[in-house]
């Protein structure tokens, strides 16, 4: 644990060490992001409720977004690299360290720009969601469960590239995944829901953490945590049996 704080600690001071670009680019995501939110109220400003959905339960789902986002793309950054690196044999350094190699590949980069969305999810529910001491401990609960399953379901897309080398797959599910949580899942329908509460599990990234913040259900809750669980499972023991399979490329990264 001491290894990764430290290997983590010394990715923030990389990102660090440019202190306007870091800057600059945290400014960039959190104008990207304010855009976002005001489209979105003009937007429920003219057409009122949608299956249910109004721009405050909108704002919740977009704080958790952004919240668990940010922490996933910008604090972990390499989760969207595994596949690259797993085909392209990049991660032969990382096999020679007395840690375990999933957790060190993550903790390695930083993406300063998705930092930025961590500060706006933060920022937007204590401006805009109501955040009474119950309510913040839901959002908090659901930010918790949506960082887990997006690393579950990133780094399992990700680690297809032992199985079949250099693919998309990494970049279409993390695309999808991100498309599809920025929407309530109600507004779906038919075989698009079934898909968002199955193989790309959007529904349960944002929209249920945001439904449970508005109504707590200890039931659905529950599920939520044991999606949660399940996914970040699947992540670990897709990338463990992959990297059996991982063939060197003879060189050696900084991953």
């Amino acid at each position: 644990m001491r290894a990764l704080t430290r290997t983590w600690a010394g990715a923030w001071a990389e990102a660090w060490a440019n202190r306007r670009g870091f800057w600059f680019q945290i400014a960039v995501m959190l104008v990207n992001d304010v855009i976002w939110i005001v489209f979105w109220y003009l937007f429920f400003d003219r057409v009122g409720e949608v299956r249910g959905w109004d721009v405050d339960q909108l704002v919740i789902l977009f704080a958790i977004l952004t919240t668990s986002a940010g922490l996933v793309l910008g604090g972990l950054a390499n989760v969207r690299r595994i596949y690259a690196l797993a085909a392209d044999g990049g991660l032969d350094a990382l096999l020679t360290l007395p840690t375990a190699t999933l957790p060190h590949l993550l903790v390695r980069r930083i993406e300063t720009a998705n930092v930025g969305d961590l500060f706006f999810g933060v920022a937007l529910f204590a401006l805009l969601g109501d955040p009474t001491p119950a309510r913040t401990i839901v959002f908090l609960f659901g930010v918790v469960c949506a960082t887990a399953i997006l690393i579950g379901f990133l780094v399992a897309v990700g680690s297809l590239g032992f199985f079949i080398g250099r693919n998309e797959g990494g970049e279409l599910g993390f695309h999808a995944l991100l498309l599809f949580s920025s929407y309530p899942v109600d507004v779906f329908g038919g075989a698009v829901k079934v898909l968002l509460y199955t193989v790309v599990p959007a529904g349960f990234v944002t929209s249920v953490p945001a439904q449970l913040v508005d109504d707590p259900d200890a039931g659905m809750a529950a599920a939520v945590a044991a999606v949660a669980a399940g996914v970040a499972m699947l992540g670990w023991a897709t990338f463990r049996l992959g990297l059996r399979r991982y063939t060197s490329g003879s060189g050696w990264t900084a991953a």
